[in-house]
């Protein structure tokens, strides 16, 4: 924003920037939920912190054995792909369409998954995240890109939010349940 400029109610942080030719800008950290962090750090302090040397890679890159390699455990599906130590930028609504996706209920425990339903998984996750990239994201309430503009993905979700809904790939409605404290939605007919 131009500098100066004033900060907004949800606004955390505030960087004043200066160009090589003088022109001064403001950048602002805006987090409604209060879920970000800004950190400056030095490669030094990020080896030391333990959430980021915990961090997952992020689905966009791994490959079908990495992804295999970090699924484990008896715990459901759903909440494997939540855990940021597991793969890294996974949150409710990208699981949700992913597991539809791949026609994966998001309760089944990760050990029952067979390879071929892992590597699906992994390229629903990959469609899915780049679908919502292409649409600047989701703007469900108040998110709003750094230019100020709203996401348009939540006008492809196929079953985030939208229980009871018919589902759009068999007609059936959409089922509700909680996996891992979260809101899960998913079609019974179409998630094995």
């Amino acid at each position: 924003r131009p500098a100066g400029s004033a900060p907004g109610a949800h606004t955390r942080w505030i960087l004043d920037l200066r160009a090589p030719d003088g022109a001064e800008r403001r950048l602002f950290f805006d987090d409604t939920r209060a879920f970000g962090t800004v950190l400056a750090a030095t490669p030094a302090l990020l080896d030391r912190w333990r959430f980021w040397r915990e961090l997952g890679p992020e689905p966009l890159e791994l490959d079908a054995a990495g992804f295999d390699r970090r699924l484990r455990g008896r715990r459901a599906i759903k909440a494997a792909l939540l855990d940021q130590r597991v793969v890294a930028g996974i949150g409710n609504i990208y699981a949700d369409e992913a597991l539809h996706r791949a026609g994966i209920d998001p309760r089944r425990p990760v050990a029952d998954l067979g390879p071929a339903e892992r590597r699906a998984l992994l390229a629903a996750l990959r469609a899915v995240l780049l679908l919502s990239i292409a649409q600047c994201g989701s703007s469900i309430r108040d998110y709003r890109d750094a230019d100020g503009n709203a996401g348009a993905f939540q006008n492809s979700f196929a079953v985030y939010g939208r229980g009871g809904q018919p589902c759009a790939g068999c007609g059936r409605p959409l089922a509700r349940c909680r996996v891992a404290g979260r809101a899960t939605v998913f079609c019974p007919a179409c998630q094995r």
